[in-house]
């Protein structure tokens, strides 16, 4: 089972945050985890995993045009997507900087796609995504964790 952690990162910021999350993906047995920035993904990568993690800064409180570009070019390929599971992860410059409408936008794509979308778990922040300002933090790097682990488990759980 494959795990893809796709993402733009300008800073380094959200790069952080995907490996974090790649931990969490990582912990559960028989679960290989690809992470990618959104400019190396291929059609492989997309189709050959059971789960897609996207992650980008907060640009105009929208997903970045290098991630949204992997969604329009793979467009074609939206039946093929359907029900394998999707997740979303954002970081910022600010604690109100659009965290949220960004990992919505994200989302947004996701569903376009037919895919079946995972939050957060309720030990982490029990909402849409992993977020955290600049450089994740300690607590950051916590929920992170949770988030990947979370997602490779219901991948699993929908693959058996």
């Amino acid at each position: 089972m494959q795990v893809l952690i796709m993402y733009f990162s300008k800073t380094g910021n959200t790069k952080l945050l995907a490996e974090q999350i790649a931990k969490g993906v990582e912990s559960q047995k028989g679960v290989k985890c690809v992470v990618k920035p959104a400019g190396e993904i291929t059609k492989e990568d997309f189709l050959g995993s059971d789960a897609i993690v996207a992650g980008s800064p907060v640009y105009f409180g929208s997903m970045a045009a290098e991630l949204k570009d992997v969604f329009d070019r793979f467009v074609g390929l939206r039946k093929q997507m359907e029900n394998k599971i999707g997740a979303a992860f954002a970081t910022s410059g600010d604690s109100s900087g659009g965290k949220e409408t960004t990992v919505f936008s994200i989302i947004q794509a996701m569903l376009i796609y037919g895919m079946i979308i995972v939050g957060d778990p309720m030990d982490a922040t029990g909402h849409y995504g992993v977020t955290c300002v600049g450089a994740p933090d300690a607590e950051a790097e916590k929920n992170a964790f949770k988030f990947g682990k979370r997602i490779a488990e219901l991948a699993a759980k929908l693959k058996s």
